[in-house]
């Protein structure tokens, strides 16, 4: 080997080094996650891939149904909070998307919704199942916390933020909800808005609950990864806008293809570029 093609190959390995070096650099640290949502289970997979592939990196979990993600990112408490409206002083990154699903009991023979009928219900205006050619029942609703932010993006979609019943049972997690639709008597009054993830995996696992069409489109994962399926929310990261090459990592990790699969285990997973 010639000393010139020596000195080549020494650079080229030299700057090989270098480059690894910087990215093991870059994903190294402790990073904290916060959120309230149903994502949970999503977001603890999701971390541990993150660190299996990054083994310098830490992933920390803060997930209570009371806690408020985007206030933990801005006092610097947390770096990414999960969630599915903006902030317009946060940096976003969308990951994926889930579907709001309009949940009842399976004895109720309301064959299917408008998403103007969705806001009816759940503001009041709707009383009874008869008007929409259903039971003659008593609409009995289900809420969720002021906090999560399932309900803010149900909220918002519909133009009823702020508006909701107060005569609404306000539950927290989704299999709460889930076993609540099931359990109330009559059972046929009940309706609920969950993660359509959770909703269909009730349906599949052949609890007692159907999800109603809206709209004459049934929801389900095709109709809510191409927006047939309206009442959908997206599943988003939201750090603070200075750089962070922690948060970053994170986030380019969650739209690889093994973090969108991990991703589309229970949601919907982005569409392919």
């Amino acid at each position: 080997m010639t000393v010139g093609r020596f000195v080549t190959g020494l650079l080229v390995g030299l700057l090989f080094c270098v480059s690894h070096a910087d990215t093991f650099a870059q994903t190294a640290g402790s990073l904290v996650i916060a959120g309230n949502g149903p994502e949970h289970t999503t977001i603890e997979v999701l971390a541990r891939a993150f660190e299996k592939a990054n083994p310098r990196a830490y992933v920390d979990i803060l997930w209570e149904e009371n806690s408020k993600p985007l206030q933990l990112v801005t006092t610097g408490q947390a770096q990414i909070a999960v969630t599915g409206i903006e902030d317009p002083a946060l940096a976003v990154t969308q990951i994926g998307w889930d579907g709001i699903g309009i949940l009842v009991h399976l004895s109720n023979f309301t064959k299917e919704v408008t998403k103007q009928q969705v806001a009816d219900i759940f503001s009041g205006k709707i009383k009874e199942w008869s008007e929409l050619g259903g039971p003659e029942t008593k609409i009995l609703l289900i809420d969720r916390p002021r906090n999560q932010n399932v309900r803010d993006t149900f909220e918002t979609q519909l133009g009823i933020t702020g508006k909701i019943a107060e005569s609404a049972k306000v539950l927290d997690g989704d299999e709460v909800v889930v076993k609540t639709v099931v359990g109330t008597l009559p059972p046929l009054s009940a309706v609920a808005y969950i993660s359509l993830s959770t909703g269909l995996s009730a349906v599949s696992n052949g609890v007692a609950v159907r999800l109603l069409p809206m709209d004459k489109v049934e929801p389900e994962v095709p109709t809510v990864k191409d927006g047939r399926y309206s009442l959908r929310r997206p599943l988003l990261l939201l750090s603070k806008k200075e750089p962070n090459a922690l948060v970053e990592a994170f986030s380019a990790f969650a739209l690889s293809p093994p973090g969108q699969t991990i991703i589309g285990d229970m949601y919907v997973p982005m569409p392919k570029k």
